[in-house]
């Protein structure tokens, strides 16, 4: 085009340029559809009207979508080295910044130019042929600008940077008698058994945030320092045993009411003391077997898990690409390798979807979009396109651009960003439990699936759960739920080698504590079939309240499957907690099989014969006289101005937890039209069977209230199963008198329905390894079948496997084999 109407072309379309503010992102570094960027064979486009970037084909799919013409175009050309270049002397103890070591990385030649689509008529830039001035102040400011990647991963990176809280030092503890034990906590106000914080004035155990999606807490930590104003609390959980790390907050998740963040507490181990929680003859081990421990799990975990040492083939091509580690992300790049080799996801988000499909149906902003970035991900790791050896790096000029065995592998930046934008945790640089990552992940691509349940790859996990209680005077109750995952103990007295084991430990101790070499430990070996039994054995219940009976008695619960799953997700609960809150990691191999049959679980329902528990609890099968209101609480109640009945009445349908437990009752009930009225002789006044606030919880979320009544009472108050259960039964207004899945009503309602289920026969085609002492902290690595080989996954290192390590998985994936 001649350069006169060039000059018209760009000029007629200026009023599609902006000039970005300071408070616009600029993205620069990537394509938000697919991983190219400037070093790409096309380069990058920026649109310089949304400062969104694109690949060379995705810069047409915008132009289509939007018809912004106007791009700055970055390419980025990779510069011959001299043969003589001299090495450059470090100033700084440092790698890969200006004045440290030379790391031999490679370098760029970067030009730009603007183009003006779809004719792709370019001009060079900076140039004083570009006929407009806003032309160049956008495209400068545009270069200025901190990229919007870089500046999301500082802004996470600046987010750990904890301070102390400034009511740390002079925090007020009540002697209230407490002594946490650990492990079995549960919130005090509800059901909830994790996201549990421990407050560390007066000991209550409460559940933390509910998160916009209804997951998370029930806002009990955070509704009870708004009651009392006590300001700290740690997570449950992320106690660790390094004291100083613990004394630091670097381990330990504390967090300050009144400052709205998390903090640093220097007294921590102190606070947690008057609580019973020891952490002095902790340190006095930890520097003694812990420590010798660690230096020999470590080093042996490392080796066998990487298989380090060994010389593994590098692959290359479609659904071999590894993913870069952005900084403590393992977890999530072992993860989502073996999600993505599952025929759901890669159906889902690569095969049946294509890239321009997914970005066309994309909102404005396709980062934000979790569709986009899980199809933009899928296309990147199967297709094969980015899954190539890297340049290696030469002293010689022409042999700058031979290849290594490496390959540079995708940055999943945007997609860690979207999927963890609802939680706190996964949108820090910390490392994260690849259990509780993967059941969010599920969780979001669930709720990303609601308009079209039958699209949803995440069902392919789900499935139902059975458990059947039969009290001493034989009658049974059900309960049912769903799950993702089947998390098993490891009975370490069913380990095969016990006399390989008791000859070891005598060995050790007539050599009085001698160090051995970690592969001269010999570790239980438990078998797989071991851990599935355990999960099917019957256990009994103590103290459970029989309504056929009135009376608390003995029961036997034992659990089963209502259907089975395409993929079955197994998690080895390796992380336990010892008798004076001693973290421990359980140095054991589990022996799993390559083909495992749990037919034998199934759950059979209602057997013919078998009567149920009638309907009710305490609060509606004791008589009168044997619930009555505690006079302490209702004392205590009245100190504060209210009634002696609506102090009753609270302390009765509390069941006497306590005076916080009926304050908090009595605060929601004080507008109830009976508040006053006498409590009816043989009733006492009969505690509601749903909350309600949790009842406002779920009509928030768009539900009716008769609805968000009934999957409450299905699922036993939790508001995270009752969201479950109204996606799971979208007929659930129909009846009012419709059957739930509660223990105390007939099974008949079918909880399976569109779940995924056949036989009980599965191959193993995946594993997600953790190396080091907790979830925490270490590194995670995947192992996974495809194409008839092992393959492992370690970040950007992908290559065949000679020794996978299918002994010290952590979570175990299988795939069912149909007949």
């Amino acid at each position: 085009m001649e350069t006169a109407n060039a000059q018209e072309l760009l000029r007629s379309n200026l009023s599609r340029v902006r000039i970005p503010e300071p408070t616009n992102r600029v993205y620069k570094s990537e394509c938000c559809v697919s991983f190219d960027n400037p070093r790409s064979e096309g380069g990058l486009y920026i649109d310089m009207n949304t400062f969104l970037a694109f690949g060379k084909d995705c810069a047409g799919w915008n132009y289509e979508k939007t018809g912004n013409p106007v791009y700055l175009h970055i390419k980025q050309t990779r510069k011959l080295i001299p043969e003589d270049r001299p090495s450059k002397k470090p100033t700084l103890l440092a790698i890969g910044i200006e004045g440290g070591f030379d790391n031999n990385e490679a370098e760029y030649e970067v030009t730009y130019s603007i183009v003006v689509l779809p004719g792709h008529v370019t001009f060079p830039f900076p140039s004083v042929e570009l006929p407009e001035k806003v032309v160049r102040l956008a495209a400068d400011a545009i270069l200025r600008a901190e990229g919007a990647e870089r500046k999301e991963q500082l802004a996470a990176w600046t987010a750990d940077t904890k301070k102390v809280s400034a009511h740390a030092m002079d925090l007020k503890q009540i002697n209230n008698g407490v002594v946490i034990p650990p492990s079995g906590w549960k919130c005090v106000k509800c059901e909830k058994r994790d996201n549990l914080w421990l407050n560390l004035t007066d000991g209550f155990i409460l559940c933390g945030r509910r998160n916009w999606d209804g997951t998370g807490g029930n806002n009990h930590a955070i509704d009870h320092y708004k009651e009392t104003g006590h300001p700290l609390a740690v997570k449950l959980g992320t106690i660790t045993s390094d004291l100083e790390a613990a004394g630091n907050g670097y381990f330990s998740d504390v967090f300050s009411y009144p400052e709205d963040d998390s903090v640093l507490d220097p007294l921590l181990a102190q606070h947690l003391s008057f609580f019973g929680i020891d952490f002095s003859s902790l340190k006095k081990t930890e520097m003694t077997t812990a420590e010798r421990e660690l230096d020999q799990n470590i080093n042996f975990d490392w080796n066998r898990i990487q298989e380090s040492g060994q010389d593994l083939e590098p692959i290359f091509g479609p659904g071999y690409t590894g993913l870069v580690n952005l900084g403590n992300s393992c977890y999530m790049a072992a993860t989502m390798q073996v999600v993505f080799s599952t025929q759901s996801f890669s159906s889902r988000y690569y095969k049946n979807q294509a890239l321009k499909l997914a970005f066309e149906t994309a909102p404005s902003d396709p980062t934000v979009d979790l569709n986009m970035q899980l199809t933009k991900l899928g296309h990147g790791l199967l297709s094969g396109k980015y899954s190539v050896p890297a340049p290696e790096v030469d002293d010689i000029a022409d042999s700058a651009t031979s290849t290594s065995t490496k390959q540079e592998g995708l940055p999943p930046r945007m997609f860690k960003a979207v999927v963890a934008a609802s939680h706190p945790e996964f949108s820090s640089m910390r490392q994260q439990d690849a259990l509780e990552f993967f059941l969010h992940f599920l969780d979001q691509v669930e709720l990303g699936n609601v308009a079209k349940p039958d699209a949803d790859p995440s069902r392919s996990f789900k499935f139902g759960i059975e458990e059947r209680i039969q009290c001493s005077s034989g009658k049974v109750a059900y309960n049912r739920r769903h799950d993702y995952i089947l998390s098993l103990n490891i009975p370490l007295h069913e380990a095969t080698n016990k006399e390989e084991l008791e000859a070891f430990h005598k060995a050790q101790k007539d050599s009085e504590g001698k160090d051995v070499s970690s592969n001269e430990i010999v570790r239980p070996r438990v078998p797989l079939e071991a851990c599935l039994a355990n999960f099917s054995a019957p256990e009994e219940i103590q103290d459970f309240y029989s309504t056929a009976l009135r009376a608390k008695t003995m029961a036997i619960k034992k659990a089963g499957l209502t259907s089975f799953p395409d993929y079955l997700v197994l998690h080895m609960r390796k992380f336990v907690m010892e008798e004076g809150w001693v973290p421990k990691k359980l140095d054991v191999y589990v022996d799993v099989p390559d083909i495992i049959d749990i037919s034998h679980m199934r759950s059979k329902g209602l057997q013919p014969g078998e009567e149920l528990l009638p309907e009710g609890g305490p609060e509606t099968e004791v008589e009168s006289n044997e619930v009555t209101a505690n006079d302490v609480i209702v004392v205590q109640l009245m100190s504060m101005g209210f009634g002696h009945i609506p102090c009753q009445k609270a302390a009765i349908n509390t069941l006497n937890a306590g005076v916080e437990e009926a304050m908090n009752w009595l605060l929601s009930h004080m507008d109830d039209p009976d508040i006053e009225a006498p409590i009816p002789k043989g009733s006492q006044g009969g505690p509601e069977v749903v909350d309600q606030s949790a009842v406002q919880t779920l009509i928030s979320f768009g539900f009716e209230e008769e609805v968000a009544k009934k999957a409450l009472k299905a699922s036993g108050g939790d508001i995270e199963k009752a969201t479950d259960w109204i996606f799971n039964n979208p007929g659930g207004s129909g009846s009012s008198d419709m059957d739930t899945t509660t223990s105390s009503s007939t099974p008949t309602t079918d909880t399976t329905a569109g779940l995924p289920d056949g036989g009980g026969k599965y191959r193993l085609f995946g594993i997600v390894s953790h190396i080091g002492t907790s979830t925490q902290c270490g590194h995670y690595v995947a192992h996974v079948l495809k194409d008839g080989r092992w393959v492992i996954f370690n970040d950007t290192k992908v290559g065949v496997s000679v020794n996978p390590p299918k002994d010290m998985g952590y979570l175990y994936f299988f795939e069912r084999i149909n007949n």
